[in-house]
């Protein structure tokens, strides 16, 4: 996993118009969970370009005075309409704990479906799984070589080492289905199960959140 270092200050003043003045300056309020304590901190938006306006997971090296944090970042808040930086949650980490960090997918190689006039379909760009730090890697590659037309890769087709996987396995990853106008050939039963696939697939994820949503409802309740 990359590792980004960020001097920080921390915050000697909370509040809301502490908060307003630092946003004036174009600094962004943070938070930092996890630690012995909750830590309040800010930096200028600069800062923190290169770990938000990118898909790549970053490990945090934040200074604060003379301490270092290791640190994941974990929320993001923009503003509802400028869409400037608002407000960032941080998770402390250590060497020795598991961490849950959301990581890119990334896919390898050209998928023989899509080479016979298939259209590839990619429904997740990111994973959240969940080890140790020295074992996240900077992206999660997946294999979609031999994917045929009428194929789907789903969650709980992979595995990585040391990793553990927490989104639900019957979630689509990534399909090739019928273009419905490949090389002038009618869409055969194959196509169709392609299209029938990724659809379940979908509709199972969507099944699977509605379940956990009444679950939390019910917990609430």
């Amino acid at each position: 996993m990359k590792t980004i270092q960020i001097s920080a200050q921390q915050r000697t003043e909370l509040g809301k118009k502490s908060t307003r003045d630092l946003r004036k300056a174009d600094h962004v309020p943070c938070v930092m969970y996890g630690g012995a304590e909750v830590i309040h901190f800010h930096a200028h938006e600069n800062d923190f370009r290169h770990i938000v306006y990118t898909p790549t997971a970053f490990l945090v090296e934040m200074k604060l005075g003379d301490k270092v944090h290791k640190a994941v970042m974990q929320e993001l808040q923009f503003h509802p309409v400028t869409d400037k930086l608002y407000h960032i949650d941080f998770v402390e980490v250590f060497d020795d704990k598991p961490v849950t960090v959301e990581l890119p997918i990334t896919l390898i190689g050209a998928a023989i479906g899509i080479k016979n006039g298939g259209k590839p379909r990619q429904r997740r760009r990111v994973l959240k799984v969940r080890g140790l730090i020295a074992n996240l890697p900077d992206s999660l590659d997946i294999d979609i070589n031999d994917v045929e037309i009428g194929e789907v890769i789903k969650i709980g087709d992979l595995s990585y080492e040391n990793l553990e996987i927490l989104d639900p396995a019957r979630s689509m990853i990534f399909a090739v289905v019928s273009s419905r106008i490949s090389k002038g050939m009618e869409m055969g039963e194959a196509e169709e199960a392609a299209e029938e696939a990724a659809e379940a697939a979908e509709a199972a994820e969507a099944a699977e959140g509605a379940e956990a949503a009444e679950g939390d409802s019910a917990a609430e309740a």
